[in-house]
């Protein structure tokens, strides 16, 4: 019983040490936000149907749907699909130099050949629609030394760092995927809700 009493003792006396040292630090030495009171933001599963339908009815491939400030960053969401692919096109190597890309797989399934040693790289102008509105300045190659083969599926999640060649070699009927990319030097424009609204409007087929 005594050793029973002893050890709650302790227990105790360590809970209220830590209770005590938690109670001492100053609010004054947390760190701030670094995004001081922003708001989250939904994107719900209609509003990104509605991208998946145009780009299926106009053949489009990236789609930005949002560009937010998080403080230290932007981060963007995009709904991107993309057509059966037996071949990649030639200068298909892409690059962002600015912006790193995360791939969420929806749908779908494809090879995508990623790596940072590109072959004959060629920057793209600044009037590109891409540099402009989707992922900042980058590049395009005609291929990657000692490349790595990834094989995408629903479920899978691809992370392309800023610099790094992505090329898809292969697709079967079709991929979707979310993606998220993340622009700490806040190189892409921003975009909101009522920027998207506008957006579906213009374009919903």
């Amino acid at each position: 019983m005594r050793k029973l009493i002893v050890g709650a003792g302790t227990v105790l006396i360590l809970a209220a040490f830590v209770l005590g040292r938690l109670s001492a630090q100053s609010p004054a030495t947390a760190p701030a936000p670094s995004c001081n009171m922003c708001p989250a933001e939904l994107i719900s599963a209609e509003e990104l149907a509605a991208y998946e339908a145009i780009a299926i009815a106009r053949n489009l491939v990236d789609q930005q749907v949002r560009s937010i400030d998080i403080g230290k960053a932007n981060v963007q969401i995009a709904l991107v699909r993309r057509r059966v692919l037996d071949a990649p096109a030639p200068r298909s190597v892409a690059e962002h130099s600015l912006v790193t890309e995360v791939y969420y797989i929806l749908s779908g399934s494809g090879t995508n050949v990623t790596g940072p040693d590109l072959i004959d790289r060629q920057q793209r102008p600044p009037d590109n629609a891409a540099v402009q509105r989707l992922n900042g300045p980058g590049s395009n190659s005609v291929g990657i030394r000692n490349g790595e083969t990834q094989e995408l599926e629903a479920g899978d999640v691809l992370v392309i760092p800023a610099g790094t060649g992505h090329q898809f070699t292969r697709i079967d009927d079709h991929i979707t995927y979310l993606m998220v990319r993340v622009d700490p030097d806040k190189v892409v424009p921003l975009m909101d809700a009522a920027d998207s609204a506008a957006y579906l409007s213009a374009n919903r087929p």
